[in-house]
């Protein structure tokens, strides 16, 4: 184990350590997702505190309707890919539906595997106080947690849909029990998703951990989105919490469409995209060619 300290330069390993103090300061905490490489790299070096990879890749890179079909080998394929590309971000990997639903010893293996297998630093788990036993476990196997109360995607059969929870009194009520509990077994923060401002302001103030929402407005400990609604390379219509900071499938249409402009027009490549001969060679090849030329006249 080191205990060196980072180098002069170098910006500082977030950890579940870390993230606890910007709750106290009150320092917003940012989060993203990311599902490749190239795409957390990115995400890393922008300084982005927390990256998610979360089990809505199911939709917006493997094309399903859903959050639920996506599988363990599908995620820990997308988990190992991103942890390549991250190096300062703490690294989160959802887990998918019936990865953790079943018994909690399949589940702890599953998380596990996150960890040993994928690189990832905690793992995240829908649901609130009927999952307390499961975080329990989940600590006792030295895997850190974040819960996710709320709108809940992987119950969106039993919810009628995407729909805003937390509008009445009992509602309000459930989440607040939900909150505390996750908050008292030892999860490190709570994605709220989906909730009126109010609602989430309140859990926020009464859980000792990090609050990080998405459609739960400002007054979370930080913010998440998914990196596609960010950028807009999604074919879905945005719900109303998402701020589109780019518009990346603008980007990528355009450069397709000039390509094949382009090469239709064998305006691509260029001759300085195109590599040449040495000269000498060229000219012996030229004077080869010349002479077979000159044999089938």
């Amino acid at each position: 184990m080191s205990l060196t300290s980072p180098r002069s330069g170098d910006a500082a390993k977030v950890t579940l350590i870390s993230i606890q103090a910007k709750k106290q300061q009150h320092q917003p905490i940012t989060c993203l997702t990311a599902y490749d490489y190239a795409t957390s790299r990115l995400v890393d070096q922008a300084g982005i505190d927390m990256i998610l990879v979360g089990d809505s890749l199911a939709m917006v890179v493997l094309g399903y309707e859903n959050t639920l079909p996506i599988t363990m080998e599908e995620m820990l394929h997308h988990v190992r890919a991103v942890r390549r590309g991250v190096k300062r971000a703490l690294l989160i990997a959802d887990m998918p539906y019936a990865s953790y639903h079943l018994d909690e010893k399949t589940a702890v293996k599953n998380a596990a595997r996150f960890v040993k297998d994928g690189g990832a630093e905690a793992v995240k788990i829908e649901g609130g106080e009927k999952r307390v036993g499961l975080v329990h476990r989940l600590l006792d196997a030295e895997v850190p947690v974040m819960g996710h109360i709320g709108l809940t995607p992987q119950s969106v059969h039993m919810m009628s849909g995407y729909r805003v929870q937390g509008k009445t009194i009992t509602a309000i009520e459930r989440l607040m029990r939900d909150a505390v509990a996750l908050d008292r077994a030892g999860v490190f923060s709570i994605v709220l998703e989906g909730i009126p401002r109010e609602v989430a302001a309140m859990v926020t103030e009464e859980v000792g951990c990090a609050t990080i929402g998405i459609g739960a407005g400002p007054e979370c400990d930080g913010q998440v989105l998914v990196i596609h609604d960010l950028i807009n390379l999604t074919d879905r219509q945005p719900a109303k919490f998402v701020r589109q900071y780019g518009d990346a499938t603008a980007l990528i249409a355009n450069a397709v469409a000039q390509f094949k402009t382009d090469v239709e027009s064998k305006g691509f490549p260029a001759d300085n995209e195109s590599y040449h001969l040495p000269q000498e060679v060229q000219a012996t090849l030229e004077t080869i060619r010349e002479r077979k030329r000159a044999m089938s006249r």
